[in-house]
């Protein structure tokens, strides 16, 4: 063999030993920085090999058997993104452990500090369909955790899969949990192989530090008679839901005193999202908050036939959707002249 050719081999050889003894080291220590999430004890014995803790992003959870839409992509009714404080930890359980047994002590455990399931599975049978299989929605290769060699290829051949997501009410806003737990038959790294790894992801309710500034009613009305509408991100929604929040009340203000200040102006009130979940179902969320809005400026003295409620759901981007950056740009509500 010419000498080019075994300094080759031998640095190959080198790169596969320092990873596998990375993945090794991994395997019996912490991942630099973390820690467990002070209200969900871990299972006995296990590692915590992967974590990763944000002040605001958003996550995704699984609220019904996952299936394949017309698009090649999981059906858009079975997933849910929530935004929040989110911490996403995985943990490596010990050996000679069934993913049955880990989740239960999961289940139990998180049952006992007063969660409500919210919805549960166990096996591909019910979990799962071909090509729409959890690992894919919760833990891609793209979204994964970078800690080290183990949490980077974590779930890379998952098998025995169970999954919760679950809630606990709070004072200082709701938590939501997504667990997934499942045997690892992958044969990358032998401390992993058939061993059990959990992915706990939870999010709590916390609004965004927000730098838009609220707009008062003269920059309203200025954008309104040079463009014909004004953008407003100073109404805020939970995920998923139409109700207005406490935090929306200055926007409110300004847009009953612009109203108030031009009696004869009419407008449409029109709801706009980021592009997470289905075209319906952002349709009707949008129309949802719009007429939410609407409810809102009638209780404070404008009259009904001034204000006309209309959703445009996904369809009107302001910015692509790659990001949350974009993704905040496009949730939104506009004012527009009628």
């Amino acid at each position: 063999m010419p000498a080019i050719e075994r300094n080759r081999l031998a640095a190959a050889v080198a790169l596969a030993a320092t990873v596998l003894l990375s993945a090794a080291v991994a395997a019996q220590q912490e991942a630099a920085g973390a820690r467990d999430f002070p209200l969900i004890k871990r299972y006995e014995g296990s590692r915590l090999i992967g974590y990763d803790s944000r002040p605001f992003d958003a996550a995704k959870i699984v609220v019904g058997k996952l299936s394949l839409g017309d698009n090649g992509q999981p059906t858009a009714d079975a997933v849910r993104t929530l935004e929040g404080r989110h911490t996403r930890l995985l943990y490596l359980a010990p050996p000679q452990r069934s993913s049955l047994e880990v989740f239960r002590n999961y289940e139990n455990e998180l049952t006992a500090k007063g969660f409500s399931i919210l919805y549960k599975c166990s096996g591909e049978e019910q979990c799962e369909s071909f090509g729409a299989e959890l690992y894919r929605v919760l833990y891609p290769p793209t979204g994964a955790l970078q800690n080290n060699e183990l949490s980077k290829v974590a779930f890379n051949v998952p098998a025995e899969p169970h999954y919760l997501t679950a809630t606990l009410a709070r004072p200082e806003g709701p938590i939501v949990v997504s667990l997934y737990v499942a045997v690892d038959r992958g044969t990358a790294f032998p401390e992993t192989k058939d061993r059990v790894a959990v992915l706990l992801d939870v999010v709590e309710d916390k609004p965004m530090e927000t730098k838009m500034v609220t707009v008062d009613a003269a920059k309203m009305a200025k954008d309104i008679a040079t463009t014909g509408r004004v953008a407003l991100y100073g109404l805020y929604f939970d995920t998923d839901k139409a109700d207005l929040k406490p935090e929306s009340a200055p926007s409110l203000a300004e847009i009953v005193k612009l109203l108030k200040g031009q009696p004869d102006l009419k407008v449409y009130i029109v709801g706009h999202t980021d592009n997470a979940g289905g075209f319906d179902y952002n349709m009707g969320l949008s129309q949802r908050r719009a007429k939410s809005v609407v409810d809102q400026l009638v209780q404070n003295g404008i009259a009904a036939d001034r204000l006309k409620p209309a959703g445009a759901g996904l369809i009107a981007p302001v910015a692509p959707n790659d990001d949350e950056a974009g993704r905040s740009k496009n949730r939104r509500v506009e004012i527009v002249k009628q």
